[in-house]
């Protein structure tokens, strides 16, 4: 073989080696995590990840990273369902349960879908005000209107809509890098937070709820049907290659996700608990920040918010629609599922309820249903008639009972705190 030969042959093998060629076939498949993400940051993550932060400072920085694990294990589990089976998480629900099983799942998934809602349409509609002064339902009519325009971006092709949530991801990170770097807090305090778990009885309920607000329910359903389209990508006999691109995929939006969630307790901590400045509101946290961190600090806060429920809620309408198409095979046009799931947003700020309390009782549903969405999906991808040859091993299986254990049993404190507190 001549030379010039030997490196025509070569050549395609180096090319498969270099790295730029393996973040080539990568990059196709990033997007449907960071669009599961972008819930994992939604106004019920700024309001238990403040509260957090400002009444117990740096203390429970360590139950936002062992919910990042979690969150990672069970966002691939939900990805390797779709691409193994070809199913939604409700569609393979559906075909392995019994009717009263599945109507019983769907209702909890339902209670999830509407509680993901009602904090993301209040966090948008708090952020609008907060940067235009607006009401409060003003600011509320105004979020309707630009998440049926986020809608009809997503009716147009998965690949825009993707793009449009990772720049909206990218806008939440950069305003909550900044203020982490004016606020100056202390790195010793927020690795010790980190590393050492610590929980006090009062800190409980807002511990769990963080679980509830980074863990969340409705996405775990959404992320099996978003990797599907990818599907096309590669031969029908890829799907172990299609399967690990998007645990890249994951990694990077679950650990973006963590980053960003860390940095809202840290400033919390550094501005308000250091300073003994009392939060009780996500306005009130807004209008804090001004005076201590200077006007750019306080419109930074209210840009990430409105980003925050405009992305999220638009993801949250979707894995409704999802939800109900599945479990009950009801076609119901997402534009309709939106004005429906709007209405009790519009219900609670008519009513003059408190925007933070509501924001947190919102995640601890969440928390109480998750494990309706965790314990099917750990079953379902531990069955070779569902996943094939990519079934859970008994590893993996180990580790999904283990985190399904530990939702359940935070889910028994926090009733029994709820009741007894």
């Amino acid at each position: 073989m001549t030379s010039r030969s030997l490196q025509t042959a070569v050549a395609p093998i180096q090319g498969l080696r270099s790295p730029f060629a393996r973040v080539r076939r990568v990059l196709p498949f990033l997007g449907p995590a960071f669009v599961a993400s972008v819930a994992y940051m939604d106004p019920g993550n700024f309001a238990t990840n403040i509260q957090a932060g400002a009444d117990y400072g740096y203390m429970l920085l360590w139950v936002l990273l062992l919910s990042n694990l979690m969150a990672i294990l069970i966002q691939s589990l939900s990805a390797k369902l779709g691409i193994a089976s070809g199913m939604t998480l409700p569609q393979a629900i559906r075909t392995h349960s019994t009717r009263r099983t599945r109507i019983w799942l769907w209702l909890a998934a339902e209670a999830a879908a509407m509680a993901t809602d009602l904090a993301e349409f209040l966090g948008a509609a708090v952020g609008m005000q907060i940067l235009f002064g607006l009401g409060l339902f003003s600011s509320a009519l105004i979020t309707a209107v630009l998440s049926f325009a986020m809608l009809a971006v997503q009716q147009r092709g998965y690949g825009r809509f993707e793009m449009l949530i990772i720049a909206f991801v990218a806008v939440i990170g950069a305003c909550f890098f900044v203020e982490v770097f004016i606020s100056n807090p202390d790195p010793a305090e927020i690795l010790h937070g980190m590393l050492v778990p610590s929980l006090t009885p009062g800190a409980v309920y807002v511990a769990v709820a963080m679980v509830g607000a980074t863990v969340m329910p409705h996405v775990v359903y959404l992320h099996s049907g978003l990797v599907q389209p990818r599907n096309k990508l590669l031969d029908g006999n890829s799907k172990h290659q299609h399967f690990r691109r998007e645990l890249v995929d994951i990694a990077l939006a679950m650990n973006g996700a963590w980053l960003i969630n860390s940095s809202m307790v840290i400033m919390a901590s550094a501005v308000f608990f250091s300073s003994g400045v009392p939060v009780s509101g996500l306005e009130d946290a807004q209008a804090t920040l001004k005076p201590l961190l200077g006007e750019g600090a306080a419109y930074a806060f209210g840009i990430a918010l409105l980003a925050s429920g405009l992305s999220s809620s638009t993801v949250g309408t979707m894995a409704g629609q999802m939800i109900v198409d599945g479990f009950m095979q009801w076609k119901v046009s997402v534009f309709l599922r939106r004005f429906i799931t709007m209405i009790p947003a519009l219900v609670v700020i008519a009513l003059g309820a408190n925007v933070l309390s509501t924001l947190v009782a919102s995640q601890v549903v969440l928390s109480l249903v998750l494990p309706f969405a965790v314990i099917p999906l750990v079953w379902l991808t531990r069955r070779r008639d569902v996943m094939g040859d990519m079934a859970n091993g008994r590893i993996l299986h180990g580790l999904a009972v283990l985190v399904s254990c530990l939702v359940i049993a935070m889910n028994v404190v926090l009733l029994a705190v709820t009741v007894l507190g």
